[in-house]
C-alpha cells in the first residue's frame, strides 16, 4: 500500500488559474463599466491596485478581521479610490459582476488534468480544501471540467473555518473518512496551505508556481504539477 491514499489539493493559484482568470474578468468589467472614462488611467493600474488590495483583505479575512460581504466589496471600493473615485454603490456593483462572471472561466494551470489523470488512475482519492465562497468555488470546479476528479470538496464556508486554521483540516479529514497518516496538503499558500497542514499534523506538498523563497518547511516542493509524478 503507497503511504498516501487522500490528496488534498487546494484550488485557487494551485489548479485553477485565478490571476489569469480574474484578469480577464476585471478587463471584461474595466471595459463594460467604461472605467477609464469615469477616471481610472489604464487597466493595468486598476488591476494592480486591485490585486494589492485583494492580497491583503484576504490575510485579513483569514484571520477572522474581516467578513465575508466586505471583502467582496472593499476590494474594488479601494481600488477606485486609489484612482479618486468614491462610488460605493459602483464598487458594490463591481463586487456583483465580478462573483458572477469569475466562477465562469476555465483556465487550469499546465498539466492539471494530466495529472489528475494520472493520480486518478493509481487510485489515490482526490479532495480539495479550499477558503473561497461554497457557491463560486463550485461553479469554478463545474465549468473547469474538474468535478469528476474529487469525491469530496470542502470549503471554508462549508467547514465554518478557514485556512490555515486546524479546525478546516479536521473537518476535511471527517468529510473524506480519511485519517491524517494517509492524507498530504497539495497548494500554494505557504501560510494557509502549508503552515496549516503541518500545524494539523499532515504531510505537504508546496506547490511553488512563481518560485518564491520558501519560508515555511514542506514535506515536498515542486515548481510544476508533473512533478507530482515523482512523488506518487
Amino acid at each position: 500500500m503507497p503511504k498516501y491514499q487522500h490528496l488534498f489539493f487546494d484550488l485557487d493559484h494551485t489548479l485553477w488559474d485565478f490571476e489569469s482568470n480574474s484578469r480577464v474578468t476585471l478587463q471584461e468589467l474595466f471595459d463594460t463599466l467604461n472605467l477609464q472614462e469615469k477616471g481610472i488611467s489604464s487597466f493595468d493600474f486598476f488591476f494592480e491596485r486591485y490585486t494589492f488590495h485583494n492580497t491583503r483583505l484576504w490575510k485579513r479575512y483569514t484571520r477572522g478581521q474581516i467578513k465575508q460581504e466586505d471583502l467582496r466589496w472593499k476590494r474594488m471600493w479601494l481600488a477606485l479610490l486609489d484612482a479618486k473615485i468614491a462610488d460605493e454603490p459602483l464598487a458594490k456593483e463591481m463586487a456583483v459582476l465580478f462573483l458572477k462572471s469569475l466562477p465562469e472561466k476555465t483556465t487550469v494551470f499546465p498539466y492539471t488534468f494530466e495529472i489528475l489523470d494520472y493520480l486518478k488512475s493509481k487510485s489515490y482519492q482526490l479532495h480539495l480544501i479550499t477558503n473561497g465562497f461554497e457557491e463560486v468555488q463550485q461553479r469554478k470546479i463545474a465549468r473547469s471540467g474538474l468535478t469528476p476528479y474529487f469525491t469530496t470538496v470542502v470549503t471554508s464556508e462549508a467547514a465554518q473555518s478557514l485556512k490555515p486554521q486546524p479546525e478546516i483540516f479536521d473537518y476535511a479529514l471527517k468529510m473524506a473518512a480519511a485519517n491524517v497518516k494517509q492524507s498530504i496538503m497539495i497548494g500554494d499558500n505557504q501560510d494557509a496551505d502549508i503552515k496549516g497542514a503541518k500545524n494539523a499534523g499532515w504531510d505537504t506538498v508546496f506547490v511553488n508556481h512563481i518560485k518564491e523563497v520558501p519560508i515555511v518547511e514542506s514535506t515536498y516542493t515542486i515548481v510544476h504539477l508533473q512533478e507530482l509524478e515523482n512523488i506518487f
